[in-house]
């Protein structure tokens, strides 16, 4: 037996020295944020995607090259654009030699998103499979790597194909298991490319994409025009762009971007546009409006070209820069120049949308003072309530905590990862909190079933204790700004009653807290419903199709078991499926989608023409081999 002193020896042979390719895929976190299998838009796979098409945006950005062709099939993912291809001589070397990149000189790619020439490399370590072509002034080169491991080097040969860049790649499946590329997340991601790059042909599975408006196109695919209380305002100006109108949902909705990145946690810029925007509005109507009621049911969108900007992580999912450029105007000042002036001018040049805010601001004003005395009282409740021992279970990590200088990427990455699941019931929280990740897990407990809030106002959520909790463990009270957990995860019984409280809770979002479905913070834990073993082996099935196929493999004398709610599945089983291989389903909205209409057939009173519809498309599976 092993010594304690030889278990936990500290020494020089306790050093490793890891190449780039190995870290990545030691780490693939610290490169692509989660792994995840395609469920969820900001899956590993999407950002290996992404990672390519940044470089091609980047050629566009700088004025080479008009289009990009995408094609993803099965899993083999094929990009190439029309800028002026790597050099020849250095092909092997930007996708295998870390450090190694053109990015780092700012007069070769100004107001790039890919600053740290680490990209490529990512997607090259991780992929099964790795092909990069790149074609100048009639000549080209190739090269194939499988792992980050270059197996095949081409010469250079002439080619009449147009210069660019051409790589393909295949995930690696025992990085992202049982991975499968959905194309609506995939379309989300190349429209917000071409909104972005007004002018830009994006191409996707022979399926073409482009916008002439930018954000104002943004905004509208984002919106009805039933929904918005007045014409979208469109700005733009050196380096700047905006979108912006007010619709009668509450909190606020914002798309924020730099140099063509999505940074979906906001940053020093979408804080800018936040202070600049209130501060604007104040200054015209020689009023001193509470920012909330300015900003309550805003939809905007805001997009910067920076020079090197900072990111938090690698992802880039929010921007740490604090100016343009160096030696610039600070980011806050930048933006608020831009307000003061342009804004400004809409306004007065523009009475009707003038007068629409100012009614939309003092409705929201009205209301917020109609319920200032009962949300002191719900406050009040909450605290008395002791949220933090009776009903929540909290984790380390949160996503609105404050990153140190020291271990900052490493912080942000387990922010990013922060959950909390919505459980019905005290087994069922039992069993998940006794399993779950302290740092990055979190476990709020309901009690019965929720009240349908829909058509209720704002009133009903601070009277419902069970909303009132809710609202304040996730810290949403005034909107989205404050969330602290970047997922979302709606946890129920697999049976009638479990799912009609997920309706519940779905409605509860969509009907106070849109904003936080349409960022895509919101999901659905799928659990399985049956358990197939024999003597050898275990298999979860999440169906009944599942199910069959397992009888079907593990032979005679297996034992089939139902899962008819989560508090029959032990601790020790549950902790399979709430790891970084669980499965989840996004609540989406559709293109499209209006919220309220939405809401008025599922959780309306429409009854007789929602049953038409559930008899219409019932589905009755009988099992003939059933005893």
């Amino acid at each position: 037996m092993a010594k304690k002193t030889d278990i936990f020896a500290y020494n020089e042979e306790s050093i490793k020295s890891l190449d780039w390719k190995e870290h990545i895929r030691l780490r693939p976190g610290m490169y692509i944020g989660k792994l995840g299998d395609g469920s969820s838009p900001d899956d590993g796979i999407y950002v290996l995607l992404k990672e390519i098409v940044d470089n091609c945006i980047d050629e566009y950005t700088m004025g080479f090259g008009k289009s990009v062709e995408i094609e993803v099939k099965e899993k083999i993912v094929t990009i190439r654009d029309y800028g002026r291809g790597i050099p020849l001589g250095k092909v092997v070397d930007v996708v295998s030699k870390i450090n190694t990149g053109a990015k780092y000189d700012s007069r070769v790619f100004q107001k790039s998103v890919g600053l740290n020439g680490v990209g490529s490399k990512a997607v090259n370590a991780l992929s099964n499979y790795f092909k990069v072509k790149a074609i100048r002034e009639g000549r080209e080169k190739t090269a194939e790597f499988e792992r980050g491991v270059l197996v095949k080097e081409y010469k250079e040969v002439q080619t009449e194909e147009s210069n660019g860049t051409l790589i393909s790649f295949i995930p690696d499946e025992t990085v992202f298991k049982n991975f499968i590329y959905h194309t609506e997340f995939i379309e989300n991601q190349i429209w917000n490319y071409c909104f972005l790059n007004a002018g830009l042909k994006i191409t996707f599975n022979n399926k073409n994409f482009i916008s002439k408006n930018g954000l104002l196109d943004l905004l509208q695919r984002k919106t009805n025009e039933d929904e918005i209380r007045y014409p979208i305002i469109h700005l733009k100006g050196e380096d700047i762009e905006v979108a912006i109108s007010h619709t009668n949902e509450y909190g606020e909705d914002l798309y924020s971007f730099v140099n063509g990145q999505h940074t979906t946690q906001g940053g020093t810029h979408q804080q800018a546009f936040r202070e600049a925007f209130v501060k604007t509005i104040r200054d015209f109507f020689k009023k001193d409006y509470d920012a909330a009621d300015i900003r309550t049911g805003i939809v905007a969108a805001v997009a910067v070209r920076v020079v090197e900007p900072v990111f938090e992580s690698q992802t880039k999912t929010k921007l740490g820069s604090l100016t343009m450029a160096e030696d610039g105007p600070t980011m806050k000042q930048f933006i608020a120049d831009f307000f003061a002036k342009e804004l400004e001018i809409f306004l007065h040049k523009n009475a009707a949308t003038a007068d629409a805010i100012k009614k939309r601001i003092e409705q929201s004003e009205k209301e917020r003072k109609e319920l200032s005395g009962i949300r002191k009282l719900a406050n009040d409740r909450a605290k008395k309530a002791n949220l933090y021992n009776r009903k929540l279970r909290d984790c380390r990590f949160h996503l609105n905590d404050e990153p140190p200088l020291k271990g900052r990427e490493a912080f942000v990455l387990k922010q990013n990862e922060s959950t909390i699941f919505i459980t019905e019931g005290d087994s069922a929280s039992g069993s998940i909190t006794k399993v779950r990740d302290v740092e990055t897990q979190a476990v709020f407990s309901l009690r019965g079933k929720p009240l349908n809030c829909f058509g209720l106002t704002k009133k009903i959520m601070y009277e419902n204790e069970e909303f009132n909790l809710l609202q304040h463990a996730l810290n949403i009270e005034d909107g989205m700004e404050g969330l602290r957990y970047n997922n979302i995860v709606i946890s129920t019984d697999a049976d009638v009653d479990g799912m009609h409280i997920r309706l519940l809770l779905m409605t509860f979002f969509l009907q106070f807290f849109p904003d936080l479905v349409k960022h895509e913070k919101v999901y659905v834990l799928e659990t399985p419903l049956f358990r197939v073993r024999n003597k050898q082996e275990t298999i979860y099935c999440y169906s009944e199709l599942e199910k069959k196929e397992a009888v079907k493999k593990l032979g005679a004398n297996q034992e089939i078991t139902r899962f008819k709610g989560l508090g029959e599945i032990s601790p020790d089983e549950f902790a399979l499926f709430i790891n970084a291989n669980m499965r989840k389903r996004l609540m989406h909205l559709e293109q499209g989608e209006h919220i309220q209409q939405l809401l008025e057939y599922y959780m309306g009173k429409n009854t007789m023409e929602r049953q038409e519809f559930i008899i219409d498309n019932l589905k009755v599976e009988i099992d003939l081999t059933a005893n």
